[in-house]
């Protein structure tokens, strides 16, 4: 697809992947797929504080990778799973699962790793099962105001 100026246009998807990069300094510390396990659709992660992980698990149809350490428990979801989604708080959300040095000063344990190749949990019982422990109504539910 080009533009009328005859430059390629960049998609919304292209826009945010570069803008994720930009934020993300250095060399990213990120959670590994583990081997024997592949990653089609690009890895993100979803951390909660360490004592939501017990309660979230129970709730889930399919767990995928889980790593942990004292602090958090982190998620491993296809990428983009965060498009349209607030996740809640204290829920936090991290792109290509790169953790910041404040999140985790060495990279946490896996403690999870589910049968087959796909190392992913599915972001939607993920999102609603923190929304239902958090109390916060899930976005496509709440009022639209003008």
């Amino acid at each position: 697809m080009t533009g009328t100026s005859g430059v390629p246009a960049l998609s919304l998807d292209s826009l945010v992947r570069l803008q994720r990069r930009r934020q993300t300094p250095g060399a990213p510390r990120r959670l590994p797929v583990p081997d024997g396990m592949t990653a089609p659709m690009g890895c993100d992660a979803v951390a909660v504080p360490a004592r939501f992980g017990p309660l979230v698990i129970p709730r889930l149809p399919r767990v995928g990778c889980v790593y942990a350490d004292d602090a958090h428990w982190w998620w491993l979801v296809p990428s983009d799973s965060d498009y349209a989604l607030e996740w809640p708080a204290p829920a936090r959300y991290a792109a290509g699962a790169v953790l910041a040095d404040a999140d985790a000063p060495n990279l946490p344990g896996l403690i999870h790793r589910p049968d087959g190749t796909l190392p992913y949990t599915p972001p939607i019982p993920l999102y609603l099962a923190l929304c239902r422990l958090t109390g916060t109504t899930p976005t496509w539910s709440r009022p639209v105001t003008a």
